[in-house]
């Protein structure tokens, strides 16, 4: 039950949007032992100078192609299949879109089964996703 924001600078063309968020969510189903119908992403954009980073901090060069995916994930995996995740996602990006590696941070973030709501006020528990069949 991932929900990630894609923060990118202004000036992508809606296709190539929707390469990122249709491989962010495959390499999701993929390597992180997420349903397919299991799809909830926003795509923030931000114009020169409101999405700030350091070109070269713990990588090779930043650029203006930058993206930051942020996943709050509600069920914790492990160190191994996090790094999976990692490479995959920013080599898939990259063979997709031409953006270089260099450019795909991602940060994950767990929570709790009862951080969550999914429809009409009430709180998510593990009973219900086993009732639903996720």
């Amino acid at each position: 039950m991932p929900f990630t924001r894609i923060m990118v600078q202004t000036g992508r063309s809606e296709e190539e949007l929707k390469i990122i968020s249709d491989t962010l969510h495959q390499t999701l189903v993929d390597e992180f032992n997420v349903p397919p119908e299991d799809r909830f992403q926003v795509i923030d954009e931000y114009p020169e100078g409101r999405l700030i980073y350091d070109e070269t901090y713990l990588s090779g060069k930043r650029t203006s192609n930058y993206i930051l995916f942020l996943i709050t994930a509600g069920k914790p995996r492990d160190k191994g299949m996090k790094a999976r995740f990692y490479q995959v996602l920013s080599q898939r990006i990259s063979e997709k879109t031409g953006i270089s590696q260099d450019d795909v941070m991602v940060v994950i973030q767990f929570t709790n089964p009862d951080d969550w709501s999914f429809s009409g006020g009430n709180l998510y528990t593990i009973q219900e996703a086993l009732d639903k069949g996720n």
